[in-house]
């Protein structure tokens, strides 16, 4: 039996040795063309997936197909109907991400404020001087998403005395964060971090509207999809100053190339919330445990 893993590189070994293991040739994110083709060539029985789409298309193209097992949290890149109506089985590492992305998260917060990337652009361009940074203690932070991430977000601010509120639609009550409507988070947050999955009901939960009711000088951080914001508004209201910077680890369209590169006031990372070292192990690690454990639950194997 043929097992495909199709993200960019993959270390984790752990798979029996009854099945042959194919790893993706391109050394990068798949297309839908390309794990097509891969898919129909090795047919496995198992897929063990980054971010690529892993749509209707792909799925039907292996009569074997019983396991797509995700490296990290989201399954936006799954058609999930399609799964269920083929009988594949969808799995997820839920818990190995939450350290990586919750650092993340508090990294983008502190280098917005103290605008510590322009700080050392100024330096290396022998300018020594920049301009005035904002202190993070005694900020209010509004967290849309309070699961695994925004909570240990939530315990990383706890130094800072931040004001901590939070949306969930999932969460009635917190421990260490004030639930609140979406409406009255972003109007009263000095930062907004977002952690929660992209779906129907999530797309452009940011929208134009929503992004001018924000805070004049607040600050907004997306470490999760890029779709839950309008990034043409944001683009808009950072360039009028409207809000005092932003974070994006993640995009519409990846790889980005718009208009936001030409910002001063804003920190771009290349979807890299979950790249330690330490968690990329996990995730692989789990996700092949995630894979087996569903195989012997099939009796494939």
């Amino acid at each position: 039996m043929n097992i495909l893993t199709t993200t960019s590189t993959f270390c984790a070994g752990g798979f029996d040795e009854r099945l042959r293991v194919i790893h993706n040739p391109y050394g990068r994110r798949l297309t839908e063309g390309e794990i097509t083709s891969l898919v129909k060539e090795y047919n496995p029985v198992g897929i063990v997936a980054g971010v690529e789409p892993l749509t209707r298309k792909v799925m039907e193209s292996s009569e074997n197909l019983r396991i797509i097992s995700r490296v990290g949290t989201g399954l936006d890149s799954v058609d999930l109907i399609a799964a269920g109506e083929l009988g594949i089985s969808v799995l997820n590492t839920p818990d190995a991400p939450t350290e990586a992305v919750a650092e993340l998260t508090l990294g983008m917060i502190l280098s917005v404020l103290r605008k510590i990337p322009l700080l050392d652009r100024n330096v290396r361009n022998s300018i020594w001087k920049g301009p005035n940074g904002l202190l993070l203690k005694g900020k209010t932070v509004g967290i849309i998403g309070c699961g695994r991430i925004g909570s240990r977000l939530a315990e990383l601010l706890k130094p800072f005395d931040c004001v901590l509120i939070g949306f969930d639609p999932a969460v009635q009550n917190h421990e260490l964060i004030e639930m609140v409507s979406l409406d009255a988070l972003i109007e009263t947050s000095d930062i907004v971090t977002l952690h929660i999955p992209l779906n129907s009901n999530t797309k452009d939960i940011l929208s134009a509207e929503r992004i001018k009711s924000f805070k004049k000088g607040a600050v907004l951080v997306n470490v999760s999809r890029g779709n839950l914001v309008d990034e043409s508004a944001l683009l808009e209201s950072l360039e009028k100053g409207h809000l005092f910077g932003a974070a994006l680890d993640c995009f519409a369209d990846e790889p980005y190339n718009g208009p936001l590169l030409e910002l001063d006031n804003v920190i771009l990372s290349p979807h890299m919330g979950s790249s330690t070292s330490e968690t990329r192990e996990k995730m692989e690690k789990s996700a092949v445990e995630n894979l087996m454990a569903e195989l012997k639950h099939l009796r494939l194997i």
